[in-house]
């Protein structure tokens, strides 16, 4: 992305995107601590981009890290069906519109639960109205349809969060402004742009923290592209069996000892185009992005959505609005 040429100055999304190093930059870590919680249970809960990369990226992180926490994430619906009088909850919605949202919070206030933390784009939302204390996001107001920098900062709201409740050095966002600013601007393969703008359908590859199955339901929103979530090594147990030879696969940090099966697997056997997302280089067209430790997730989201970007670009699509998707999927009327 480019935010000097016309071609990408036009469009909110990429605007919004390229504002995320100085979210980064302008984090109030004072007051993302204030919403600690002592309890060894939490739940996160929301719908979409408010909950995928978000929360999925903070129990990625509180396992490899060994966190004290039991953190678990849900929809809102299926979680007003739990006993969460254990948990803190934290419930997430960056316009604080969402209906399964409020319900949600309304179903736990009037089971009396007292820890609940709205986290929200405005503080007059019904979201915030409904609860006893919400995190409102500094990013400020998203005008395309397709969430991004509101998903950075939800998901570092939590990140930073938990790191602090269990004692983790305050980290260096320094270095992850500036590999940020990097990948959003760096170029993409243009023969990697031209097979994804061909393949009728896109996997999307990878751990179960959120990159890969965020960016499936990006690709839906800004390229139109049909789409599938394969999580860890689920490419190679069966789903090649109605896999087409101008389908793409896209794996994000795939496991370097399964490099060689997926090869065999995917572009020997199905005939798949395979492209890796990494801060290696692979046996796969790779798009390299620097390593930050721990901060690797947030580099491998924002590189695709530059890849998703350049794709859109290339099939002369409108990135901000799309035909049927809406900013508010399920708006609540009320």
């Amino acid at each position: 992305m480019n935010s000097l040429d016309a071609r990408y100055q036009k469009f909110n999304l990429v605007k919004e995107m390229l504002e995320v190093p100085r979210i980064i930059r302008e984090l109030d870590l004072a007051k993302i601590f204030s919403f600690s919680t002592d309890r060894q249970k939490v739940i996160l809960a929301g719908e979409g981009s408010s909950r995928i990369f978000p929360a999925k990226n903070v129990i990625y992180n509180s396992l490899v890290s060994g966190y004290c926490q039991m953190i678990i994430s849900e929809n809102c619906m299926q979680a007003a069906e739990y006993n969460l009088s254990q948990y803190s909850g934290y419930v997430a919605s960056n316009s604080g519109r969402t209906s399964e949202a409020i319900q949600l919070m309304r179903c736990l206030n009037k089971k009396g639960h007292g820890d609940i933390t709205a986290v929200t784009g405005s503080i007059e939302s019904p979201l915030s109205v409904e609860s006893t204390r919400a995190y409102i996001l500094d990013c400020g107001r998203e005008l395309a349809v397709s969430a991004s920098k509101s998903v950075m900062e939800q998901a570092l709201f939590f990140d930073l969060l938990f790191r602090h409740i269990n004692g983790d050095p305050e980290p260096d966002l320094a270095a992850l402004d500036d590999a940020m600013e990097l990948v959003l601007e760096m170029s993409i393969q243009a023969d990697i742009v031209s097979t994804a703008a061909s393949a009728p359908l896109i996997y999307f590859a990878g751990k179960n923290n959120g990159v890969a199955e965020e960016l499936a339901l990006k690709a839906n929103e800004v390229v139109r592209k049909k789409t599938a979530y394969l999580e860890g090594t689920y490419a190679l147990h069966g789903v090649e069996e109605v896999m087409s030879s101008d389908e793409l696969v896209i794996l994000f940090d795939p496991f370097e000892s399964q490099t060689d099966k997926l090869k065999s697997v995917l572009v020997d056997g199905a005939g798949v185009s395979v492209i890796a997302v990494s801060h290696r280089e692979t046996i796969f067209p790779t798009i390299t992005v620097p390593r930050i430790e721990g901060f690797e997730s947030y580099l491998q989201l924002a590189a695709g959505w530059n890849l998703l970007v350049e794709t859109g670009l290339a099939l002369g699509i409108n990135l901000d609005s799309p035909v049927r998707a809406r900013k508010i999927g399920n708006e609540y009327k009320g």
